[in-house]
């Protein structure tokens, strides 16, 4: 009988979810998703199957399950998932995309993450870093098309009055990685919720220095009009938290420390 009816209850939460949605996508029975498989542990193909992989893929397939519908993965490029919500091509994007004030104009982030960008070095050069101080007048390097150039700079002028960082363009985290193997940057930045994945896969490479030194959030992306998808995923986001399964996924994929306690909308700057 305890069976019968919370198989019920879930039934009725599914069905209310899913009556916010726009009836075209509740006639398609599916969710178009940009996502661009490059940001482990947020997003990846796994080594062995080409799969999609990561946190975003198992969050984005527990949210459709929560809807009561199916989540259609569309890989993409960076530069192109924004263009692609904006025009109809996608429904949401679910890449690891930072919620900033100058993408709320093109995107309503409903957002699942809070964390931060954090610098590192080659763990072989611990001895020149010991704090973050130490990275002024330094070559740091992050991906070009993110906001972190715009945050390393804050930093800089923050703290290193005199001898400013040299900020280095980079086509992407793993390219800023490759720079700084090659020696061709004294350190980079990514998200600090990506570096232990990194750092499990490559052991004794790299060495974090310092906390996050910036608070931003993460989302998923939906187009500005749909009022009635934001809520729809916004409660599902808010059951997934409530039965569990949010903290379990944050668990496996090591994000424990970036989790938040509710859905919000906007929360970015």
């Amino acid at each position: 009988m305890k069976r019968l009816l919370a198989a019920a209850l879930i039934f009725t939460a599914g069905s209310a979810l899913a009556a916010e949605l726009p009836p075209e996508i509740v006639k398609a029975g599916s969710l178009k998703v940009a996502i661009v498989p490059n940001y482990p542990p947020m997003e990846f193909k796994d080594p062995a199957t080409g799969a999609l992989s990561g946190f975003d893929v198992e969050l984005g397939d527990a949210l459709g399950r929560k809807l009561g519908i199916k989540i259609a993965w569309q890989e993409t490029s960076f530069d192109q998932m924004m263009p692609a919500i904006t025009t109809g091509r996608v429904d949401a994007i679910l890449s690891g995309m930072t919620d900033v004030a100058s993408r709320q104009d093109s995107a309503t982030f409903i957002d699942y993450l809070r964390n931060g960008p954090l610098f590192f070095v080659q763990q072989s050069r611990a001895a020149e870093f010991k704090d973050m101080t130490a990275l002024c007048g330094k070559k740091v390097g992050a991906s070009r098309r993110t906001n972190m150039p715009k945050m390393i700079e804050v930093w800089s002028t923050a703290n290193c009055a005199s001898t400013p960082i040299v900020f280095v363009g980079t086509e992407g985290s793993a390219d800023a990685r490759t720079q700084l193997r090659q020696g061709r940057i004294d350190a980079a930045v990514q998200g600090g919720e990506t570096l232990p994945y990194i750092m499990d896969l490559e052991p004794g490479i790299y060495l974090p220095v310092g906390k996050v030194f910036a608070t931003q959030f993460t989302g998923l992306a939906l187009p500005v009009k749909e009022k009635g998808l934001q809520q729809a995923v916004a409660e599902a986001l808010d059951a997934l938290i409530a039965d569990g399964t949010y903290k379990a996924l944050l668990v496996k994929w090591k994000l424990a420390d970036y989790g938040v306690e509710k859905a919000s909308i906007n929360a970015g700057q």
